[in-house]
């Protein structure tokens, strides 16, 4: 792979993120973040960890389908899949690995054993994951016009 791209998130998806995945300690949270057609990650969506486990997770799945359909309804796509590690480091375990089934996404890791939270980012290929430097957006000052 080439050289590493960055992943950027608006501090309010980021705090989404963090939200939930607070909220479910201790079991393992996730969910979906959609983008935008310039790729700007646009929209939390919480889905259900049908496992309800500290350690494990697997999307409900009428809530999975559910959070797809509306992805695709609003014209946005799959940026990336994100769970919690309640209990470990934010580093994909070999059950996340099986489990990411959709190589364009990024995966996003909470770890929460500690605060603050660490989050990072990773792309899923053939097995094996590639850390990925997550950056959050710089929030523009109120009243500023955007170029």
């Amino acid at each position: 792979m080439g050289e590493a791209e960055e992943i950027l998130l608006p501090p309010v998806v980021l705090r989404e993120i963090l939200d939930h995945c607070r909220s479910l300690r201790p079991e393992e949270a996730c969910g979906l973040v959609a983008s935008d057609a310039s790729g700007r990650p646009v929209a939390v969506i919480p889905v259900t960890n049908s496992l309800h486990s500290p350690v494990r997770y697997q999307m409900e799945t009428r809530e999975q389908f559910a959070a797809m359909k509306r992805i695709r309804k609003e014209g946005w796509s799959l940026f990336a899949i994100f769970h919690s590690h309640p209990l470990s480091d934010p580093i994909p375990s070999p059950a996340d690995i099986r489990q990411a089934f959709y190589p364009e996404a990024y995966m996003i890791i909470v770890g929460l054993e500690k605060e603050p939270a660490v989050v990072r980012g990773y792309v899923v290929r053939d097995g094996q994951f590639f850390e990925r430097p997550l950056r959050t957006e710089p929030v523009p000052p109120s009243g500023s016009a955007t170029p």
